[in-house]
């Protein structure tokens, strides 16, 4: 691992910071807005959805809606500009759709999994990637589901533990490969180190590996181009980067590794408008801001004569310590460059800005 030097290395400032009476699991901007919503669980067990907007360097408080379980996860991914409709995962199970015009009734939901849904991703919404507008969510229960809500109850896919395989808990999951109307991968992470990676085109498994702890985040560089490059980040401070262009028939897909922290990486959330700049959240309530260099191939030939990827390095561009808690969730504004959200158990919310990012 290279460190960045010299002042043109970027900065993490926060801009503003906002205490909150209850635990935020997520937080996400809403698209083409200065507004930003948190998501988690009042101290009564009901679940809370904040709607903020960002003045200057305040947050005003638009909305507050309660809902009767805790929300531990969101996403925008599969709505359209024009609704922006917000899909949540909650402890119970449920699936809601929400428009936040009019919160009271969700326009689609479904009891989708029998424990909590611990992680939820969209695609085919805002604009951005070809496609059935999806939604992606994974669950203590073992399962992996894919929905598309012009249909009613039944998922499009269920990728679960086939027979005598134990349960494992799924962490996170992520949406990729979505660059025509007949391709779209779905990558899961799960608590043991499994990273599966499954077809919706052929529904098969089309790749598995274990990074052998806990998988806490997974993310594409971008959803909605030919599988580039994928982030996962885990229980015990280390993040890999796979290089998806090249599957390689026995050793799969080349990759980095890095040990970042001591303690649990929660996020990785690539920045918009650069695929190659990433940032991770830590236990430590740290951010850790990175840059993806290219080798120069990234194929070669074994001695076979099969293809494999060739992995690049990473650089830490710059670390922040803002918390003394676990920062558990991070979104980048996908409109204004630099712009950044994070929840942490400190129970605040902080927007940050991130300089200098042109220059790299």
């Amino acid at each position: 691992m290279s460190v960045a030097a010299g002042p043109e290395r970027p900065q993490v400032v926060s801009h503003v910071q906002q205490a909150l009476n209850y635990t935020v699991f997520d937080c996400k901007w809403v698209p083409r807005s200065a507004r930003l919503l948190c998501l988690g669980s009042a101290a009564r067990g009901t679940g809370l959805i904040q709607l903020y907007e960002l003045h200057g360097a305040r947050l005003e408080l638009l909305r507050e809606i309660e809902k009767p379980k805790p929300i531990k996860c969101g996403t925008f991914g599969a709505t359209s500009l024009q609704q922006r409709y917000l899909a949540t995962g909650d402890f119970d199970g449920n699936l809601n759709v929400w428009n936040l015009e009019a919160p009271e009734i969700p326009v689609y939901s479904v009891k989708g999994h029998k424990e909590i849904i611990n992680s939820i991703d969209g695609v085919g919404g805002l604009g951005i990637g070809e496609g059935a507008p999806e939604i992606v969510t994974g669950s203590r229960d073992g399962t992996v589901k894919v929905w598309d809500p012009r249909q009613n109850d039944t998922p499009v896919a269920n990728m679960e533990p086939v027979q005598g395989e134990s349960k494992r808990d799924c962490w996170t999951v992520a949406f990729g490969n979505a660059y025509n109307q007949e391709e779209r991968v779905v990558c899961a992470g799960y608590d043991n180190g499994d990273i599966k990676l499954f077809d919706l085109k052929t529904m098969s498994l089309r790749w598995e590996t274990n990074i052998k702890n806990g998988v806490c985040s997974v993310e594409f560089d971008r959803k909605d181009i030919n599988m580039n490059k994928l982030v996962a980040t885990s229980l015990e401070g280390k993040f890999h980067v796979f290089d998806m262009r090249t599957q390689h028939p026995t050793k799969g897909f080349a990759s980095v590794s890095e040990k970042a922290q001591k303690s649990t990486i929660w996020q990785v959330r690539h920045l918009p408008q650069n695929r190659d700049i990433f940032m991770t959240s830590g236990g430590s309530g740290s951010l850790h801001l990175w840059k993806y260099e290219y080798p120069a191939q990234r194929l070669k030939k074994d001695s076979e004569g099969s293809e494999m990827g060739v992995a690049g390095s990473v650089s830490l561009l710059q670390n922040v310590t803002l918390s003394t808690q676990p920062i558990s969730s991070l979104d980048w504004s996908p409109d204004k460059k630099g712009l950044c959200v994070c929840g942490a158990f400190d129970q605040t919310v902080r927007v940050l800005i991130v300089t200098k990012l042109n220059n790299i």
